[in-house]
């Protein structure tokens, strides 16, 4: 039974929801204003509250603030007779689920109530494990807080001491790979081996080979016996990327390796035994190759225990900053600079790009950009982003003011400077036509360039 807890300075209103919420079969308690509701929510938790706005002493708004501290884990409405946009805004930025105005049908509120106790039950035990992180910014050697990466965090906890086959999917740069380090390194095999082979990048008569060995005399050039990767990977994890690639003749050899654990050495004649966990990886869409005959049903399925799928980032923007900083501390380390932020506008630029290339694509922008940046900060003419049409100058909705401010006038002159040169580049170095090209007249862009002491010749 969902407990419930009503919020409002108006005993009729607090009898009124009492009642109708009890009929609806909730364990429903009453508080006359904020204090008294903090004080029950303290020694009972509660999976809803619903509050009045306008109440004396504390508000509703400022009562779902402090509930966040008292008892985060409950789901918030709030009910109104002063209904307004911004007190909406006011109260889903302090995490309300959502909102009412007083003169509600009664079924509306029953339908929000199911709602937001629905929501509340299924992210019970992904809230849990965010927790029990302390809602990190990482996970293993994964960077991200977005919807998607918790997402991705929780399934990798769960499924790391399981001895399962995992298939792990995403697009290319997205970080798979980290993903199947990180169930290694919360398993128990963790003390084990971990066996990275990127099936699409060796050609097939060599990968045989490394990934089951071979024996010596057993074609030109084998000298000595060799143990392939698998025998490598005894008692920890193999992690077959691109795992699509493979050739008709290597799925069937996988598929026993698979099913028994067992495989044999090129020009072997004995069956040799591994305890290895599979993990295995593909930017392809398996399903339509098995449909299309091109890779093996049964192998599939073996390999497709559990899958996971890796959010590109143009899904979870919100990584973009974490992840900068995570590549500037890196790489700042690396070349030995002293370059310790980005400037907001060229934060802007990369939270607006759709980075085709994924994470992988960003940590390079980010080591050019450090490698050739003379400053301590980023600038937007060291980004490099190769997407047809690059990134549009971001609207001010797109750009962080950090605690410490920004300076405005070189945030606008840097920005002016990168269109002038652009320009230019269009205009093969010709001032007349760039002026043209930005709509001002001759005389107002070489009193931009002296201004901004710029030096580029008509």
């Amino acid at each position: 039974m969902a407990r419930i807890l009503v919020v409002d300075d108006d005993q009729g209103m607090r009898d009124y929801l009492e009642i109708m919420l009890s009929r609806e079969g909730y364990d429903v308690d009453t508080a006359s204003g904020g204090k008294e509701a903090l004080t029950l929510s303290r020694k009972r938790k509660f999976d809803l509250v619903i509050t009045d706005l306008k109440m004396s002493g504390m508000d509703g708004v400022d009562l779902i603030k402090s509930l966040k501290e008292v008892s985060p884990e409950s789901m918030t409405i709030l009910i109104t007779g002063y209904a307004s946009g911004e007190t909406a805004v006011a109260a889903m930025k302090e995490g309300a689920y959502d909102y009412l105005e007083k003169n509600f049908e009664p079924n509306d509120l029953k339908i929000l109530v199911k709602g937001a106790l629905s929501k509340k039950g299924a992210s019970e035990e992904d809230a849990q494990f965010i927790k029990d992180v302390k809602s990190s910014i990482s996970f293993g050697r994964m960077t991200g807080k977005s919807k998607g990466m918790l997402k991705v965090y929780s399934l990798v906890k769960k499924m790391a001491e399981t001895a399962a086959n995992v298939l792990v999917l995403g697009e290319s740069g997205t970080g798979k790979e980290l993903v199947a380090r990180a169930i290694h390194e919360n398993s128990s095999r963790k003390d084990g081996p971990f066996v990275p082979i990127n099936c699409g990048g060796i050609p097939e008569n060599l990968l045989e080979s490394e990934l089951f060995g071979y024996m010596k005399g057993s074609f030109t050039g084998a000298y000595a016996d060799k143990a392939g990767l698998f025998e490598i990977a005894h008692t920890g994890t193999i992690f077959l990327d691109e795992i699509g690639e493979l050739s008709s003749l290597l799925q069937v050899k996988l598929l026993r390796v698979v099913q028994e654990k067992t495989f044999r050495r090129i020009g072997g004649a004995r069956d040799i035994s591994v305890d290895v966990r599979i993990i295995s990886a593909t930017n392809q869409n398996l399903e339509e190759r098995v449909k299309s005959g091109d890779f093996r049903e049964d192998l599939f399925y073996r390999l497709n225990v559990i899958p996971v799928e890796v959010p590109p980032l143009r899904e979870r923007k919100e990584d973009i900053p974490l992840l900068v900083d995570h590549f500037i501390e890196k790489y700042s380390r690396e070349y030995n600079k002293e370059i310790k932020k980005i400037s907001p506008y060229a934060m802007g630029l990369l939270t607006q790009y759709p980075f085709p290339g994924n994470v992988r694509e960003l940590e390079n922008i980010i080591e050019r950009s450090v490698a050739l940046e003379t400053t301590n900060i980023i600038l937007p003419e060291n980004l490099e982003m190769a997407a047809a049409g690059g990134a549009a100058f971001p609207s001010a909705d797109d750009i962080e003011i950090p605690e410490e401010g920004i300076d405005l006038n070189e945030e606008v002159a840097t920005f002016e400077r990168d269109l002038m040169k652009k320009a230019l580049q269009k205009t093969g170095g010709s001032k007349t036509k760039a002026a043209k090209l930005l709509k001002v007249s001759l005389d107002s862009l070489r009193y931009r360039f002296d201004k901004l002491g710029m030096t580029e010749k008509d």
